[in-house]
């Protein structure tokens, strides 16, 4: 049976991506949030002027977070990933 020679096998580590910048992130999500945060309490005023602080962050936060997780930190991430 004929042999086959191979080159012999270089273990390659999958290039592993570096960790965005703290500060730089932080910033971005900053003037990603603050302009919801304040939308969101314009939005929510006329219907909740008479409510305790509570019962309006209990309606708030849930829309701002899902807002940070599924919108506002994934697009960051795309779009200026190569800044952080």
């Amino acid at each position: 049976m004929p042999t086959v020679a191979t080159s012999p096998t270089v273990a390659t580590s999958p290039a592993t991506p570096r960790k965005p910048n703290r500060l730089r992130f932080s910033a971005f999500v900053f003037l990603g949030v603050y302009p919801l945060v304040t939308a969101v309490i314009y939005a929510l005023a006329p219907v909740t002027n008479d409510w305790p602080i509570w019962q309006r962050n209990l309606v708030m936060v849930p829309i701002i977070v899902l807002s940070m997780v599924f919108f506002i930190i994934p697009r960051i991430h795309r779009h200026f990933g190569r800044w952080l």
